[in-house]
């Protein structure tokens, strides 16, 4: 099945800095007047009030140098702030219902140009999550006169070139303005906007469409927004997933081939009939394996009782799962918490189809009324989600597929803060359909993590 190094990446060497210089940071406005307005921001779009940030890679182009990328990508930001008038607004909040919502000011979004001393070649393996990366996407010390004390932006760009003549382009947003289908979308436009081409879809920026029912109506328990019980005498470590403390973790990624998943698949079908092998995904393969082993490695690390409960959330994009659907080009967050609930007893004795399907009933649940419903549950409780951990899919969204003038990325990934209870995948870099694991836990943790992850696969 493949030997220990195949599966697991040890850290190679990295430059941990490097050797960024901003050259010059400015804020772009829309290239033609905008209208003033307030836009309205859902429960969903509520409770994400943080910045996501990703690097795109792109190797040398004869045709465009660095400085011309950055041109050329400045003047296409004021062009595309006009349909995403609110990416050059701010964040306020309303007077009369104390929630949040985006200022459509024409503020501006930072841009920045920067250099690097490296070669693209010399930062090693861009599918290693370096810490490095966070300084080609640089959200604060900006130049001293840019941004009065308070002004918070919702989206800053950085092009930064490196030696070879390679460069990168950072995005930092506020979650609260995308999800990571709706950046993608962000994205195709953005490319076709600096190839002189039309916008490729026109953006949905109507975020009442996911506004809660009047009165509220909450027809379903959601335990995915409650906090888990915990055996008697045990305290809960269970913060909101969302919670950004930082702590003390080892970090390691865990690489699937095609084959691995084809052998999980065939693992899963193994008992049961072919009717019922529709939820048999390489998603719910590779996130059954991973819900076993972060549950039982915690539970061997800490000495827990087998009757602990482990729930896994993951997000569910519900466009298409409201009725009528929402378009596929709506803007704002429309992914929900699905949950997979069972004790660690169960994950470690039941057939490995059982924990495949469990994964699948979370997004089985996510009928309209449902969404619906958990919508309606953050206008009443105000609430996060809460599981023991989230799995956070980059797997598929598609990123590095962005065709620009410039050619498509040789690589793109977020800007990774490690998180014991958010567990990432994303794609590998020749995007073959494997995927890559991001797994951050402590360090004794991550021992039983590995032994128990290759001693599924062997």
């Amino acid at each position: 099945m493949g030997s220990l190094d195949h599966h697991h990446q040890e850290s190679p060497p990295l430059p941990q800095d490097l050797k960024v210089t901003i050259q010059h940071s400015s804020l772009v406005f829309p290239s033609q007047e905008t209208e003033k307005k307030s836009l309205f921001l859902s429960n969903i779009d509520q409770v994400l009030n943080f910045s996501v940030e990703t690097v795109h890679f792109f190797e040398s182009h004869k045709d465009f140098p660095p400085h011309v990328v950055a041109e050329k990508f400045r003047n296409t930001l004021a062009k595309i702030l006009v349909p995403y008038d609110f990416l050059a607004g701010r964040l306020k909040a309303n007077a009369k219902t104390g929630k949040m919502e985006i200022d459509c000011n024409a503020a501006g979004a930072v841009f920045i140009v920067a250099s690097s001393e490296y070669k693209l070649d010399d930062i090693g393996d861009l599918v290693y999550p370096n810490p490095g990366f966070k300084q080609l996407i640089i959200n604060s010390s900006f130049d001293d006169n840019l941004l009065e004390q308070d002004d918070k932006p919702l989206c800053i760009f950085q092009v930064t070139s490196f030696k070879c003549g390679g460069f990168s382009i950072g995005t930092s947003t506020n979650h609260a303005t995308f999800d990571g289908l709706s950046f993608k979308v962000f994205l195709d436009n953005l490319a076709a906007l600096a190839a002189d081409k039309p916008l490729a879809i026109i953006p949905c920026n109507d975020r009442r469409l996911l506004a809660a029912r009047s009165p509220p109506r909450v027809t379903f328990d959601h335990p995915e927004m409650l906090k888990l019980k915990m055996p008697f005498g045990e305290e809960s470590n269970n913060a909101p997933i969302f919670d950004i403390t930082q702590e003390d973790l080892d970090f390691k990624i865990f690489r699937l081939t095609p084959d691995d998943i084809a052998n999980l698949k065939e693992k899963a079908k193994a008992t049961v009939d072919n009717e019922n092998s529709r939820y048999i995904t390489g998603f719910n393969v590779v996130s059954a394996l991973i819900w076993r082993c972060k549950a039982l490695s915690y539970d061997h690390a800490k000495g827990k009782t087998p009757e602990r409960e482990s729930r896994m959330l993951y997000a569910v994009d519900i466009r298409p799962r409201l009725n009528p659907p929402l378009p596929a080009s709506y803007v704002g967050n429309a992914v929900l918490s699905a949950y997979a609930n069972a004790k660690c007893e169960e994950l470690k004795e039941k057939p490995f189809s059982r924990l495949v399907e469990m994964v699948s009933e979370g997004a089985k649940r996510m009928s309209d009324e449902y969404a619906r419903s958990a919508i309606d549950w953050g206008e009443t409780y105000k609430g996060f989600p809460h599981g023991e951990f989230l799995v956070s899919s980059w797997w598929k969204l598609g990123f590095s597929k962005v065709e620009y003038p410039w050619g498509k990325p040789k690589y793109s990934c977020p800007v990774v803060y490690h998180k014991k209870d958010i567990i990432l995948l994303f794609p590998t870099i020749d995007n073959d359909n494997g995927v890559n694991v991001l797994v951050s836990l402590p360090s004794k943790e991550m021992v039983e993590f590995e032994s128990l992850f290759n001693k599924f696969l062997a």
